[in-house]
């Protein structure tokens, strides 16, 4: 049998020998290669932009909103019922061994003034649990005391967003910005995060202690209210199972009966992002399978033009059957021409890819994130499609007649 190096030389001249149809053939190989990069690539990107988004909002989160207020056969949103208390998160995460931590949080948008400037955000009545729930660090400045709690003392801790428009250049600690026309001293910026997954601002945010919010701020109903309570479980399988053990704590603390409807909302955010996941891996697929039919049409090229390539090379087929080439020789030959064109239309393939991610990243809102798996699969499918399409032609020349060959004209 020939040697695989000589195999390999004589697939190199025959494709040197015809540089404008090997480069047309291999068109159909390099488009596909290119498009499978850039759209895995996308879909990974995707995929990282949610698990940072999980980042930026804790880690096996559950939220337990009130409910929903009927008047007058009108239901109002979730939340519209006032009846979740910061006790009852309190309770949760003393009496529920699978959540860590329970926070309360009030939220209402506000105009804010500091001197000559003035900025309209949002509003946050919570403790220092929450900064924690949602791994969020301070720049600068302290968080929430325990006095500042009792005490329902009237400091802030403020956004990245806030500072910038309030503020400028100035050191904001110890300043005093006024919400609601009350005066609140400035004790804390936090670390900037950015955009969320969702388009919002995270740093357009001013913090205040609970005690405060109910207190002084957002003017509250019954005493202890608030809007919900963030809650963080151990780990993301104990989100699924506390649920039930939450639902039943909380009724009990209600006093609901079996036959009333539950007061309050409980919402899973790991399931949620747990689903956006999925779909995001389902979307990378489906777009990864329809670049990769262009590979597959790709093969179809190769295939017909390794036919004609028989057929115009029958006579050498013949001269070389005479001189001693067995069968396999022959098939290897073409398998091998078949290959070196796929893995050529690949390596171009992998060099549009990465041109088509920078085009993308530099001209969209999209953030491709290619790996060297998703530049190593097509290139690896792409040599596979040469080898499967390349087979037929090669076994059709393996089959010729010696004779009958030497007699083509």
């Amino acid at each position: 049998m020939i040697e695989l190096k000589t195999i390999f030389s004589i697939a190199v001249r025959a494709i040197k020998a015809n540089k404008m149809r090997s480069i047309l053939t291999s068109l159909g190989i390099i488009i596909g290669v290119a498009a499978v990069i850039v759209m895995l690539a996308i879909g990974h990107g995707a995929q990282i932009s949610i698990q940072n988004e999980m980042k930026t909002m804790g880690s096996n989160l559950i939220i337990v909103r009130s409910g929903v207020a009927t008047s007058s056969g009108a239901r109002g949103g979730h939340g519209s019922q006032p009846t979740m208390k910061k006790a009852d998160g309190d309770a949760i995460q003393e009496k529920i061994s699978k959540i860590r931590l329970a926070a309360p949080v009030l939220e209402e948008t506000a105009q804010i003034v500091y001197g000559n400037a003035n900025w309209s955000t949002g509003i946050s009545g919570t403790d220092n649990r929450l900064f924690e729930i949602k791994e969020w660090e301070l720049d600068y400045g302290r968080f929430f005391s325990e006095a500042d709690v009792k005490n329902a003392s009237k400091v802030a801790i403020l956004g990245r967003t806030v500072v910038n428009e309030l503020f400028g250049d100035v050191d904001p600690i110890g300043r005093t910005i006024r919400i609601k026309g009350m005066p609140f001293q400035v004790i804390g910026v936090l670390v900037a995060r950015g955009q969320s997954g969702m388009g919002m601002d995270q740093d357009d945010a001013v913090y205040i202690p609970i005690t405060t919010a109910q207190k002084k701020v957002m003017g509250i109903q019954f005493p202890d209210q608030v809007k919900m309570i963030m809650l963080q479980a151990v780990d993301s399988e104990s989100t699924y199972t506390s649920q039930e053990e939450i639902t039943e704590l909380l009724r009990q603390r209600h006093n609901l009966g079996s036959n009333k409807e539950n007061d309050f909302v409980i919402r899973n955010l790991t399931q949620m992002m747990e689903m956006m996941e999925n779909s995001t891996k389902i979307m990378t697929i489906m777009l990864g399978s329809i670049a990769g039919i262009s590979l597959l049409v790709g093969g179809i090229g190769i295939m017909n033009i390794m036919l004609v390539s028989v057929t115009e090379r029958t006579r050498e087929i013949g001269i070389r059957m005479a001189i001693g080439a067995k069968t396999w020789d022959i098939r290897l030959q073409f398998l091998m021409e078949a290959l070196v064109l796929s893995l050529i239309g690949g390596l171009m393939g992998i060099i549009l890819g990465m041109l088509g991610i920078w085009l993308v990243s530099s001209f969209t809102t999209l953030t491709p994130q290619p790996t060297l798996l998703y530049v190593l699969l097509p290139f690896s499918f792409a040599g596979l499609v040469g080898l499967f399409f390349g087979f037929y032609p090669a076994y059709k020349a393996s089959l010729l007649n010696p004779i009958n060959a030497l007699r083509y004209e």
